[in-house]
């Protein structure tokens, strides 16, 4: 993306007084993008039941916004980087506010998913500005430690506000009204963001190529589209040409980069070990998890019978978790080890994922709550820690290139685990037993189920029922251990790719 022979211009010195107020905001365009996505979680059984997508639209919902924001992220680091990081946080945040509305009001699942994908476009622009705005604000390092614990643990906490938030929302209002919640934040963050944040750009980086912004975003999403119809059909004629016409353009976009006086990415990041570890753990932690984070609500609503903001409550111990964690991080990390905060996080969630493989439609919510205050600890450390270690690796001036690289990651994973995971669920759920007489929709999707049962005979219809959530129940529980065998895996690999690294202390 730049070159390390060139200094990054930046507004504002060591100990910007202002700086901690400037992280106020930063922190609220995380909360947006958290917010937004657990409520998509919540809301999906509203959605299904008004919008009446098949079980692939369904996905397509979940999974759009994570593959456009995945194309996008290196790209849009990159335009950061030279029209100003602070402009297009700004512009990012009322674009992602106004586009909020168009979720709100679709009225068709096709609808549904371009609001999506538009607001992939616009949180494209969020996340790696708020990380390079951290790396560019704080240059002591237990001061940016801390500052990206608490923007972690914003994300954290953003996860369990989204979810009582909306389930409030969802019990007196219309689905709709959940993406509405995004309007207010956004207009705290720019207001305030106009007067705190310091604008922060390279100097004179070149121009912004856009061969390498469609190489980069047909290669994201043809990866990750043919993974998912992969995991949905097999392999097709059309799995197989999206998928490599996917790779051959992410070959063409590392090639491009190699050549360019000024690319998009600088290849050379991933020379330095620790960056590359710790990227590949953010990519296979977020790809474990997200069959538990895209259907866990569902099975709190739909399985236990919980009321909406009984379901957001219910996921609370996750957020409190990664919040305590993620503030403790760093201290942790500079005590023991990377490797071993990292590693024994990781394994942490493995270990939470392995118990959930044993629940049943009527679980009790101790060992529920348990495993989700787990994998909140254990997300808190290695996230956190995983966070410093990227922007800590690279040059002041290259924070822009590091964020772009770790939020890609960590959407990447999101996209793959919802195609992947989501797809096992979805097909394990779709072979059950049911009724001669029961509709087609209800084998899409389990809210499509819920839907079908009301225009069946009650016997009829509570036999249906218990046959559905039966098998949504086993989908679950074999995506769960495969997102433990995903993120025991990777504490293993953790554990000897980040070896030797440490953190940096204060000079």
């Amino acid at each position: 993306m730049t070159s390390t022979l060139r200094p990054a211009t930046t507004t504002g010195a060591v100990k910007r007084p202002d700086r901690w107020l400037a992280l106020s905001v930063l922190v609220l365009a995380v909360l947006l993008v958290a917010v937004d996505a657990t409520v998509l979680g919540l809301a999906t059984p509203y959605i299904s039941e008004d919008l009446e997508p098949s079980g692939t639209q369904l996905l397509w919902i979940g999974d759009v916004y994570s593959f456009v924001i995945a194309g996008l992220l290196v790209s849009m680091g990159s335009l950061g980087d030279r029209i100003g990081r602070k402009r297009i946080l700004l512009m990012g945040a009322t674009a992602f506010g106004l586009i909020s509305v168009l979720n709100a009001y679709a009225t068709t699942p096709e609808t549904m998913i371009a609001a999506r994908a538009l607001l992939g476009v616009a949180g494209a622009t969020l996340m790696p500005a708020t990380l390079a705005l951290i790396r560019n604000l704080f240059h002591d390092p237990r001061e940016r430690s801390l500052a990206v614990g608490i923007w972690g643990a914003t994300a954290s906490a953003g996860t369990a506000v989204g979810p009582i938030v909306g389930g409030f929302l969802l019990e007196h209002f219309w689905w709709g009204s959940v993406f509405l919640i995004n309007l207010p934040v956004m207009v705290v963050l720019v207001v305030v963001g106009i007067r705190t944040l310091p604008e922060s750009r390279t100097p004179n980086p070149g121009p912004w190529d856009l061969p390498s912004v469609l190489l980069s975003l047909v290669g994201m999403i043809g990866v990750v589209y043919a993974v998912k119809e992969a995991a949905t059909h097999g392999f097709t004629g059309v799995s197989l040409g999206t998928g490599l016409l996917g790779a051959a353009a992410l070959y063409g976009f590392v090639r491009r980069q190699l050549t360019l006086p000024a690319p998009l990415l600088d290849m050379r990041l991933f020379r330095n070990r620790g960056f590359s570890g710790a990227v590949l753990a953010d990519l296979l932690t977020i790809l474990g998890l997200s069959g538990l984070v895209f259907f866990l609500s569902q099975y709190l609503q739909l399985v236990q019978g919980r009321r909406p903001f009984e379901a957001g409550l219910a996921e609370l111990p996750a957020a409190v978790g990664a919040v305590v964690a993620g503030l403790i991080a760093g201290r942790a990390a500079r005590r023991f080890s990377v490797r071993a905060v990292v590693s024994g996080g990781l394994a942490a969630i493995g270990l939470a994922l392995a118990a959930l493989t044993t629940i049943g439609q009527s679980t009790g919510y101790p060992l529920l709550g348990a495993a989700l205050l787990v994998v909140g600890v254990g997300a808190g450390f290695s996230f956190t820690v995983t966070a410093d270690v990227i922007l800590g690796s690279v040059p002041k001036d290259q924070a822009g290139a590091a964020s772009a690289v770790s939020e890609t990651a960590y959407e990447l994973g999101a996209a793959l685990g919802i195609a992947v995971l989501g797809s096992i669920v979805t097909g394990v759920y779709r072979g059950f037993a049911a009724p001669a007489d029961t509709p087609e929709g209800a084998h899409e999707s389990l809210g499509g189920a819920v839907e079908a049962a009301g225009h069946m005979s009650p016997n009829t219809a509570e036999e249906m029922l218990s046959s559905a959530r039966e098998a949504f129940v086993d989908g679950l529980t074999v995506a769960s251990g495969v997102g433990a065998v995903v993120l025991l895996a990777t504490a293993v690999a953790a554990w000897f790719l980040l070896g030797g690294q440490r953190l940096e202390n204060a000079g």
